[in-house]
């Protein structure tokens, strides 16, 4: 008996001591993580989720504002330990690699819309550099240490046509559909590269006449559409709907289901007057019913496509746990949220300036 309490007294010190081990204090009240001794700090976190949520919209909760920053953090996390990884392997982005990514950045806002995008996501014109250096430089060592290992040979995307045939079988005609919206009110969800939005009936409608003319005049419908167009959902991807069955078409306006079924691919419509406001359409492509064979060259780059995406998601995230796993990693914001059952730790005050001498 004496034997089993020595031990269990044991057990509980070894127990109790290594909980001492595991939790660690931050090294300061506004570091919030770090990584292999790198801190990172409250006040970027904060900028992160300023960028991330609309000024003009609903105040997020507690709980999800403080979701959102440990989601901040975790990225912040991931990305240091692949920064420190590429810069081991020399893979760091150069100042020619920067600078040219920067001006593909601005090059579809005048410099006032460049400069009021700064200003509207808190950032410098430093501060958006040194994002696309990170970038730049992780996107190098996911190249050479991800996508570099993932090969799709022709049996692959044999055996997958074979495993999923069902999926190719075309049931209905199908558009595929690119879109440019104008609306006759204002939006705090519209996020456009002009951050352009109608206000008025007569507003959209003049708009929407001046962007046919670009298009008409040879201006590329998807840049048109991710510098103007107000749906927040298509406009970053050019206005690209996707396929669209023609039964789906049933439930949409009879004025747009007229348009696009008249419309040859390639074809861009006029102006279309719907209920909601206006639209531009570009019918893609029409795809007719009927089994899609693996001989179809578009079979084949969809499957190869898919297939790639798939197992390049699986390396990343393999890749990314190994190096986790090789990190130091402390989540201070994550343990005080959890000790404080989900409060958001008080800043720091700033430092008052002492009072002068008489």
């Amino acid at each position: 008996m004496l034997h089993r309490a020595v031990l269990t007294t044991g057990v509980l010190a070894l127990l109790v001591s290594l909980g001492a081990c595991r939790k660690e204090s931050a090294p300061g009240p506004d570091v919030w993580a770090t990584v292999n001794g790198k801190e990172i700090k409250r006040d970027e976190v904060e900028k992160y989720y300023r960028s991330r949520t609309n000024p003009e919209g609903q105040e997020p909760s507690q709980e999800e504002g403080l979701s959102l920053k440990l989601n901040i953090i975790d990225e912040l996390i991931n990305n240091e330990i692949l920064l420190e990884r590429a810069k081991k392997m020399g893979l760091e982005a150069g100042d020619g690699e920067v600078e040219d990514k920067f001006t593909e950045f601005k090059s579809p806002y005048t410099e006032d819309e460049f400069q009021r995008q700064l200003k509207e996501r808190g950032v410098s014109v430093d501060d958006l550099k040194r994002d696309l250096r990170r970038q730049l430089t992780i996107q190098k060592l996911i190249n050479r240490e991800v996508v570099a290992k993932v090969s799709i040979t022709d049996q692959d995307v044999t055996d997958f046509y074979n495993q999923n045939r069902a999926q190719f079988n075309v049931v209905e005609s199908q558009y595929r559909v690119s879109q440019i919206v104008i609306t006759p009110r204002k939006d705090p969800q519209v996020r456009n590269r002009k951050n352009d939005d109608a206000t008025t009936d007569a507003e959209a409608r003049r708009k929407a006449s001046a962007l046919f003319a670009q298009i008409q005049e040879g201006a590329d419908f998807a840049t048109v559409a991710m510098d103007y167009s107000e749906d927040p959902s298509t406009s970053a991807n050019g206005g690209d709907l996707g396929y669209i069955p023609e039964s789906a078409l049933n439930q949409t306006d009879p004025a747009l289901k007229k348009t696009l079924t008249s419309m040859k691919p390639g074809e861009v419509s006029p102006v279309v007057a719907l209920r909601d406001g206006y639209r531009i359409l570009k019918l893609i492509a029409r795809e007719s019913p009927g089994q899609r064979e693996l001989s179809d060259p578009k079979v084949q780059q969809s499957i190869r496509d898919a297939l790639r995406n798939r197992k390049e998601q699986l390396l990343r995230s393999a890749y990314l746990s190994v190096a986790r796993d090789e990190a130091s990693v402390r989540n201070f914001l994550a343990q005080q949220v959890l000790e404080s059952a989900g409060k958001l730790p008080a800043a720091v005050p700033a430092k008052q300036p002492a009072p002068a001498k008489k």
